[in-house]
């Protein structure tokens, strides 16, 4: 405790007075009252479980908010009194006698708010999830020690396993080259909106040299943190749902070991502001530099799941290149003049998702799809697929797999 409570006051305002809880009259008077008083605890530190009641019903409360009517809804005042509320939490937790599960129960909250809430203190959720995660590291790294000594030579080995890789017809591969400048890329494929795979581009990442990306470097860095998952091998499937758990419930249930089901998928559009040793590991590739936007506006994502997870035939509203880092994906990709023979779903909700499973469609159902011309590849590590806007594109893992998309306009 000793060594852990300095660290955390060093990310805190330093005294009650400087800890500033300002909202406006949208919050009930009676939510910041509460606020207030476990503020008041948060430097008093006494009467523990009294402050983490306090915590626990500003998110019982701002959670009801955050879960009523549609995200783009939610007012971010109470996106802010939730991650207040997690603040509050995390400190009681780590305030009296510490334990692992205590530990792993306040790096959770910490992952709770960066996920549902909104950044408060100059992002101190950030800064006190580091803090503890350094803290749960020390501890994996002892329970590692004891488990290489007693655990069997082939226990939980990652999946080797490969599915078969589609034949390429060499006239409808999608065109590859090599560090393209950028003028070059502009005239010839972004202009034309033609699909290419840019080769050479991203070989300095760090996720390729200092930190190679694998299941166990993914473990270190973010095994105790909670995500979305994703679960079902495709987000079509009646039976898909998402949930969440650690990164390394994640592998232990989906990609590693005998008892791992292969059907889930870290799908996240946060994981890398949520987990900065990632994104420390990548680099925005130049040729987004042509695009209307500033950097801040590119969105990136991360893609990580097991061989056989399918990403069915859809459009995104924005210029995306796909990079490649861990395993192979075999793609197929259309272009938007062929919209109509690819059967979008009538629903607003998939609108931009054909009903046609792919590599094996229904004819009687949709008999204008083998008329529909496509470009195909297998994207190998290392390598970066330019995806136009609205192209339609259907992915396939081919093994274990870690890609990075940055979308940008």
């Amino acid at each position: 405790m000793a060594q852990l409570w300095p660290d955390i006051q060093a990310v805190l305002p330093v005294s009650e007075t400087e800890f500033n809880l300002n909202f406006s009259e949208k919050i009930d008077l009676s939510v910041v009252d509460i606020l207030k008083q476990a503020r008041h605890q948060l430097y008093d530190r006494k009467a523990t479980q009294s402050w983490i009641d306090k915590a626990q019903i500003v998110l019982d409360f701002s959670w009801e908010k955050l879960n009523t009517g549609t995200w783009r809804d939610v007012d971010k005042e109470w996106r802010r009194v939730y991650s207040y509320g997690c603040l509050f939490k995390v400190t009681a937790l780590c305030c009296g006698e510490l334990s692992q599960s205590k530990i792993h129960e306040a790096v959770k909250t910490c992952d709770m708010g960066l996920l549902m809430g909104a950044s408060i203190l100059d992002d101190v959720l950030q800064k006190l999830v580091r803090v503890l995660q350094n803290k749960a590291k020390a501890w994996q790294s002892k329970a590692k020690q004891r488990a290489e000594q007693s655990e069997e030579p082939d226990k939980k080995k990652i999946r080797k396993e490969c599915d078969s890789t589609p034949v390429i017809n060499p006239s409808k591969a999608v065109p590859r080259i090599h560090c393209p400048s950028l003028e070059h890329f502009r005239t010839e494929f972004l202009d034309t909106q033609r699909p290419v795979i840019l080769e050479g581009i991203i070989d300095h990442w760090p996720a390729f040299k200092e930190h190679p990306w694998s299941i166990d470097y993914l473990r270190t860095v973010a095994g105790c943190r909670t995500v979305p998952v994703e679960v079902g091998s495709r987000y079509t499937d009646e039976a898909w749902s998402q949930t969440l758990i650690t990164v390394s419930e994640f592998i232990d249930r989906y990609i590693v070991g005998e008892g791992s089901t292969g059907k889930g998928y870290l799908a996240q559009h946060q994981l890398f502001d949520q987990i900065p040793e990632l994104k420390e590991d990548i680099r925005i590739p130049d040729y987004c530099c042509l695009g209307e936007g500033e950097e801040d506006d590119i969105n990136i994502n991360a893609w990580f799941g097991p061989r056989g997870t399918v990403s069915p035939l859809h459009q995104d509203p924005q210029q995306n290149f796909l990079a490649q880092v861990v395993g192979r994906k075999y793609i197929r990709l259309y272009s938007p003049q062929e919209t109509v023979k690819l059967y979008p779903h009538q629903s607003q909700l998939l609108h931009n998702t054909s009903q046609v499973d792919v590599e094996n469609p229904d004819m009687s159902r949709f008999p204008d799809f083998l008329k529909a011309s496509y470009e195909e590849c297998v994207l190998q590590p290392g390598e970066v697929l330019f995806i136009p806007v609205k192209h339609w594109h259907y992915v396939r893992s081919l093994e274990l797999s870690f890609s990075v998309s940055f979308w940008w306009s």
